[in-house]
């Protein structure tokens, strides 16, 4: 089995007005479904929480507040899975209920 990432995208409005709510029944209901597929995830803070860190070109860094690219639709979560192939992931994938869509990406696997 392949590990993929799955980021999930949500508009930020939406997200801030259901910050602090419990899990919603969608997600509930997919994490149940796809247990043996899922390996980890979670939500995440609002992108006015995230902090940037950017080589500056002079052998430092650079660190701002807030994420690189600001936008309407924020990363919002992760899953972690394991899936038989591309295929199967972009199957999982489409039943994640996000707002805005997601994002499968192959894990590549150092040894």
């Amino acid at each position: 089995m392949s590990k993929y990432l799955i980021l999930i995208y949500q508009d930020e409005f939406v997200t801030r007005q259901a910050e602090g709510e419990s899990i919603s029944a969608s997600y509930q209901e997919f994490m149940q479904r796809r247990a043996a597929n899922l390996l980890s995830g979670a939500a995440l803070h609002p992108s006015s929480t995230a902090t940037s860190v950017r080589r500056d070109g002079a052998g430092g860094f650079a660190v701002t507040d807030g994420p690189f690219i600001e936008s309407k639709e924020a990363l919002g979560g992760y899953y972690l899975i394991e899936a038989n192939d591309l295929d199967e992931a972009l199957q999982i994938g489409k039943e994640v209920p996000a707002g805005v869509g997601v994002e499968v990406w192959p894990v590549r696997v150092v040894s």
